[in-house]
């Protein structure tokens, strides 16, 4: 059976049909609550008291320091957003700074120099032991490496990151990853309903993102596979799975590409994020971000997270 814990700036909780019942652990960071599940297990079964999970003040259940990776371009819907074919996408990372981690109800702030702020709900594994480089890893053996799932929002400056053609700044500023707010740590049998989660997001009531893992192009145990090969993974680190179609970012029309192509770089970019400043999907000040990741049969549930757009 699957465990939700949530996290406060003094303890660890676990959810249970009445409510949320506090952890008797000395587990600081996520690593520690993970080798210490025997204390979450017992927490659901004890008869303590328990609390409204409304009224905690939630922070993010993934702890910082910590590695943060990416998938690139993982749902089929998205490379098509993106003006790219499906069939030959790579599977390729990127990584992300710690210190963008943020609660699942916090701010998200924009900094002043960014105008084009955009969103991405993702599913977010979480590993539960190390991992060196060139590890076995099977069907079997991904339980054990990947403790478990959260919600994560890859929040992206595309006006910073697209004409660097890079991605850790854009991606890295304070409070662009939003998780949680529960980590769902799973048994090795339900790993099996992870093909039946949806993602959705919504920007002040109105859907932008929702689709099922089926448009997923590489399994959690391919990134991971293919991730081992070159980078050494802890427990508590993050990988962030990719995220549907919808952003706000999408390819133009292929004759404005061609004539994009075609001017000097200072001039294409310009000329593109003149068309981009008048989009209004883009996160303005005051807008509200719900995301949610959810299997359809309600038997594993990830929450939702809430965030309030900020302008610096």
């Amino acid at each position: 059976m699957s465990l939700s814990v949530l996290r406060t700036a003094d303890a660890w909780w676990v959810l249970v049909p009445a409510g949320a019942r506090r952890v008797d652990t000395r587990a600081t960071t996520t690593a520690e609550l993970i080798a210490d599940r025997e204390s979450v297990v017992r927490a659901t079964t004890d008869d303590g008291e328990t609390v409204d999970p409304s009224s905690l003040a939630l922070q993010s259940p993934v702890t910082a320091p910590c590695r943060v990776i990416a998938q690139m371009t993982n749902y089929v819907s998205h490379v098509r957003d993106s003006g790219m074919n499906p069939d030959k996408v790579p599977l390729t990372f990127f990584r992300k700074a710690s210190g963008s981690i943020v609660g699942p109800n916090d701010d998200i702030i924009k900094p002043a120099h960014v105008q084009l702020l955009d969103y991405e709900v993702e599913i977010g594994v979480v590993f539960g032991r190390s991992l060196p480089v060139g590890t076995s890893i099977d069907d079997e053996t991904l339980a054990d490496a990947v403790a478990g799932l959260v919600i994560t929002n890859d929040v992206s400056a595309r006006d910073v990151q697209l004409p660097k053609t890079q991605f850790y700044e854009a991606k890295s500023y304070p409070s662009f990853t939003p998780v949680g707010p529960v980590l769902v740590l799973l048994e090795p049998g339900e790993w099996e309903k992870f093909s039946t989660l949806t993602l959705e997001l919504r920007v002040n009531g109105a859907t932008r993102q929702n689709s099922t893992v089926a448009d997923m192009i590489y399994s959690p145990l391919q990134a991971v596979r293919t991730l081992n090969r070159f980078q050494r993974v802890d427990a508590g680190d993050l990988l962030l799975t990719g995220t549907p179609g919808g952003t706000a970012l999408t390819a133009p029309a292929k004759p404005i590409e061609m004539i994009g192509a075609l001017l000097p770089p200072h001039l294409k970019w310009k000329a593109f994020f003149k068309r981009q400043a008048g989009n209004p999907k883009y996160l303005q000040d005051g807008d509200i971000v719900e995301t949610s990741v959810r299997a359809g049969d309600g038997t594993l549930d990830l929450g939702m997270q809430r965030n309030v757009v900020r302008y610096a």
